[in-house]
């Protein structure tokens, strides 16, 4: 049985959610300040982290790097703040997904089984060193991308996008995340250049690049690579 651990200083809310989560079946405890959060984090035997934001004590952006610092413990930011910074900054501490409140409780419980999901075939592919969606496998060791079978020809930009998308399946990724990560800082181009590498990106891993199905555009944010069974 998977265990969740909930940090959460409104306990209403914590409660709620708990209450939610285990009649999924999930094994549950709270934690209702940043420091008993961190505490039982480093207690350990948690398969995912329900982390709110600002929290008394120790906040939540500080609880977030420091798992990231220590291991690879799935993390999903709960929290008022929506803005694109505010996420883009989440993302970039690590955290594996980010919902606003408020929120459906239903579309956490399917959130936190996505985020568990991705997690063991994160775990997988890092045993295997590859990353795989369906019928996508990238090989760091190689440096190699196949495509339903066979090696595809990939340029390092539209390589390092395709790896960012494999490691974040199902999570609207900001351009300016895309552009900060790809180009590692040394972007001096228009912002439209993204783009020209998603459609190669797409004419390569699509099966109908008219219609994609894997890389979707996320109107206003950026992109979002969609895994097999999880196609909206």
């Amino acid at each position: 049985m998977k265990k969740i651990l909930i940090i959460e200083d409104e306990r209403p809310l914590a409660e709620a959610v708990a209450f939610n989560l285990e009649k999924e079946g999930f094994r549950v405890d709270i934690a209702l300040d940043g420091e008993s959060g961190w505490r039982r984090c480093r207690e350990g035997g948690y398969d995912l982290v329900l982390l709110d934001l600002m929290l008394p004590g120790v906040d939540g952006m500080e609880i977030c790097r420091r798992l990231r610092r220590e291991g690879d413990l799935p993390v999903i930011m709960l929290t008022a703040k929506d803005s694109d910074l505010d996420k883009i900054l989440g993302l970039e501490l690590g955290a594996d997904d980010y919902v606003t409140k408020p929120f459906n409780m239903r579309e956490l419980v399917a959130r936190v089984r996505a985020v568990l999901r991705r997690s063991g075939e994160k775990r997988a592919g890092k045993e295997e060193g590859t990353l795989r969606a369906g019928d996508i496998a990238l090989d760091r060791e190689r440096h190699e991308v196949t495509v339903r079978g066979q090696v595809v020809e990939m340029p390092l930009m539209e390589y390092r996008l395709l790896e960012l998308f494999l490691r974040h399946p199902g999570k609207a990724l900001p351009r300016e995340y895309l552009i900060s990560q790809a180009w590692e800082g040394d972007y001096y181009g228009q912002s439209k250049t993204l783009d020209v590498h998603i459609r190669r990106l797409r004419e390569k891993v699509e099966e109908d690049p008219a219609n994609p199905r894997r890389i979707v555009t996320v109107r206003g944010v950026g992109y979002r690579f969609e895994a097999p069974g999880e196609e909206a």
